[in-house]
């Protein structure tokens, strides 16, 4: 892991632009925050393929299904609470029910936005998101995760949710690191007890998992960068080989991550489960690293937590 931060926003903000040159198909429905959501490279260089429509989430929706249906592949850009909350309906009616190939791209997932405060911290969009039909939840790790994740999204058929971050977060992978859509990477093998991690707590599951092996516990470490379909293969093998699992998220511990893990533990029937995450409360203005350490989302916590289950 590298000392480099970097925001997974600006993974997507680069990646669009190359995607957009490579194929005029791809296009940007901006929601009127194109300098937060990075598409500023995009309106300049390829102006004929990006549509700014305002503060008006909900036609750009409407826009971006539109577009589909006409072969296009539009990636609507706003912020998380945004594109998940207030566009859920037309996402549902619009863009799934009808399965067009729309991605949603947003920034401000999680506690990232911290100091904008409860009002612009999303802690509910993947698990709202994940409930909706043919719908796709990717969050990715750093910023290579992100390029990588976004050209895969463009060529994936059907809608999907890209969630990233406002703040610069640790850079886990190298560029040329391989992602499938629905399929885990391991990160550090381990027989003792697995980590399971998304977005920008995938470097904190790698530093417990640091901590741990100082305390000669072995610890497993996945990203889970598609929350739906979830790799419910990895799941298995986990409970298979350590039979303890820790989900870790910046989202509410209910119906994101954790939740998706839940179900595959309840219904093999054996291994037992922790759920890192925000602990179904609202944030405040605080800054990021304090928020998260508000929630228990620390490597602290989670080396606690992991030798908690092996007494």
């Amino acid at each position: 892991m590298s000392e480099n931060k970097i925001a997974t926003r600006d993974g997507f903000g680069e990646a669009i632009v190359e995607l957009g040159k490579a194929n005029p198909n791809i296009c940007v429905v901006d929601i009127d925050i194109g300098k937060s959501c990075k598409t500023g490279a995009f309106r300049k260089e390829l102006p004929a393929q990006y549509l700014n429509v305002g503060i008006a989430e909900q036609n750009g929706a409407g826009v971006a299904a539109g577009l589909a249906t006409c072969g296009k592949i539009p990636f609507v850009v706003t912020y998380a609470a945004f594109g998940s909350m207030r566009i859920c309906e037309m996402i549902r009616q619009q863009i799934c029910y009808p399965h067009l190939n729309v991605k949603i791209a947003c920034s401000h997932g999680g506690v990232t936005p911290a100091n904008d405060g409860a009002s612009h911290q999303c802690i509910e969009d993947m698990g709202i998101l994940r409930t909706i039909p043919n719908m796709t939840v990717v969050m990715p790790a750093d910023y290579h995760a992100a390029k990588a994740l976004v050209k895969a999204a463009a060529a994936y058929d059907g809608p999907v949710y890209l969630r990233f971050t406002r703040d610069a977060v640790p850079v886990v992978y190298d560029e040329n690191a391989v992602f499938e859509i629905g399929k885990a990477n391991l990160l550090r093998q381990g027989q003792d007890v697995a980590i399971l991690a998304n977005g920008d707590t995938v470097c904190i599951a790698l530093a417990a998992a640091e901590a741990l092996s100082a305390k000669g516990v072995s610890a497993r470490v996945l990203d889970m960068h598609t929350v739906k379909p979830l790799d419910v293969d990895a799941v298995k093998a986990c409970i298979r080989d350590t039979g303890r699992l820790i989900t870790v998220e910046d989202h509410n511990i209910l119906n994101g991550l954790g939740s998706a893990v839940a179900d595959v533990v309840a219904e093999s029937g054996k291994g037992v489960l922790r759920r890192v995450g925000v602990q179904d409360q609202f944030g405040q203005s605080a800054p990021y690293a304090r928020l998260l350490e508000m929630n228990g989302i620390t490597a602290e916590n989670i080396t606690a937590l992991a030798l908690e289950l092996l007494k």
